[in-house]
């Protein structure tokens, strides 16, 4: 029998395009837990170089992969750069529950 290689799973390598990247955050968003957000804008930020996001950003790239892993907590001001620098936006919308009411 021949030996298995494995190695761990990488949403990065998976986040190919920018509706890739709309469809995993908004997930995230949808889930409503903080780290995950980060962690998911974290994955797209590699996905699409973090090299390149420090750079569009003016944030050292150590510091955007500790913010932006499952245990960051990242400033507002971090998020709304790195969404930029993705080409993301944020926006509001009126929740399902808050429309019904």
């Amino acid at each position: 029998m021949s030996d298995i290689k494995i190695r761990r799973w990488d949403p990065a390598e998976h986040v190919e395009s920018a509706a890739d990247a709309i469809v995993y955050l908004d997930a995230a968003l949808e889930d409503g837990d903080p780290q995950l957000v980060a962690a998911v804008l974290g994955d797209i930020a590699r996905a699409a170089g973090m090299t390149k996001i420090a750079a569009a950003t003016g944030l050292g790239r150590e510091s955007l992969y500790k913010s932006l892993s499952p245990t960051g907590n990242p400033e507002l001001a971090t998020v709304l750069k790195v969404m930029r620098a993705t080409g993301l936006r944020l926006h509001a919308s009126l929740a399902d529950d808050a429309a019904a009411a």
